[in-house]
């Protein structure tokens, strides 16, 4: 077989000795072509064998280009999927310890605000951030329909005018709203679901008469409900309510100078053993549903279809009102707090409880 100048066959012969073409295997009878562009050389019949050939060769090339790629997108797949999720850890880790040892100490100073691109509850929280947080779950107002009772004047708005040392949020002493009084004895319902925490069943008539406290969320928000006129006999301390049930009558139990009303009121402990705080309930009584009796009987269901209260807003604080006891000019006052003695069945409340709230 004859040697081509690199040493490689320049054809092919058979068996009788004829040369043959490399890409057809047909007989070299007359000139012979020689390609440049191929790896090996090799000698072909026509001009079109040297083309296909030449054709065959750049998609061999090709084709494992495009393996050499496939299998380096998939390495680089692979790679990014076990490496790119321990990265976002360690970026989230600090500021995510961070917000738990907040949340787990009352001493603590509050930490940074969170850079662009992260997200999480405002810390600390703000009035506005727990009422949209409280307005996204399922509450029912206090007293039944078919109308959404509110505070008829500016007496019965959070923070108006009361007499003695009140918690500072409250503004001019009223730690809550006054609602309904047009029918001595209607049914007063927890506005949610929780556990009854406090209940006061004597007169009581200097800290806000008969009472109810109810506990909710694990114990991060609680509802008061006030001047009832009686209480059932199952509603004790650590039974669980269901939103809707009953827990007394509406009534005037310390009440001195005012028509028989529901004094509500709402508060707020972030953590643990953390200050409570009260926080204003009409923009949230404003929304919740009612649940309107059937044939005026017990039986009713929940509407969202009344239309929504007008809340009057709560009163601005006065110059010079602070936490210390004020006088005030007026009626008398009745204080509404839990105040255990010999009429309670409980014991006092906590120590960390926000201060009493003042009624007229």
């Amino acid at each position: 077989m004859p040697k081509g100048a690199c040493g490689m066959p320049d054809f092919f012969d058979t068996i009788d000795g004829t040369s043959v073409c490399a890409m057809c295997e047909g007989a070299l009878h007359t000139g012979r072509y020689v390609p440049m562009r191929l790896s090996i050389p090799k000698v072909f019949c026509s001009p079109a064998c040297l083309r296909a050939a030449v054709r065959k060769q750049r998609a061999r090339r090709w084709a494992a280009r495009y393996r050499i790629l496939r299998r380096l997108s998939i390495g680089l797949v692979l790679v990014g999927a076990c490496v790119m999720p321990y990265q976002w850890a360690l970026r989230r880790a600090p500021q995510s310890v961070g917000l738990a040892m907040m949340v787990g100490s009352d001493d603590r100073p509050a930490p940074p605000s969170l850079p662009a691109g992260w997200f999480g509850p405002e810390w600390p929280p703000t009035e506005t951030s727990v009422l949209a947080l409280l307005g996204r779950d399922a509450w029912i107002h206090p007293l039944a329909g078919p109308t959404r009772r509110m505070p008829r004047s500016d007496s019965r708005v959070f923070g108006a005018g009361r007499p003695g040392n009140r918690a500072v949020e409250c503004r001019n002493g009223h730690c809550g709203v006054d609602l309904g009084g047009e029918i001595w004895g209607e049914h007063v319902r927890a506005v949610h679901d929780g556990v009854i925490d406090f209940v006061q069943r004597g007169p009581n008539p200097d800290r806000g008469g008969r009472f109810v406290r109810i506990s909710h969320h694990n114990g991060t928000v609680f509802t008061q409900y006030f001047h009832l006129a009686a209480i059932p006999r199952n509603i004790e301390r650590g039974v669980v309510v269901k939103a809707g049930d009953l827990i007394g009558l509406l009534g005037d139990s310390g009440v001195k100078e005012s028509q028989p009303h529901l004094h509500f009121s709402v508060s707020i402990r972030l953590w643990e053993k953390g200050p409570e705080k009260y926080i204003d309930p009409e923009p949230l009584i404003a929304l919740w549903p009612l649940r309107v009796p059937i044939d005026e009987g017990n039986a009713g269901l929940v509407t969202l279809v009344a239309p929504p209260g007008v809340p009057r807003g709560s009163a601005p604080r006065r110059a010079g009102r602070g936490r210390k006891a004020s006088t005030q000019v007026g009626p008398p006052a009745d204080t509404d707090a839990p105040s255990a003695g010999a009429n309670s069945d409980e014991p006092a409340a906590d120590t960390d409880a926000p201060e009493p709230s003042v009624e007229e």
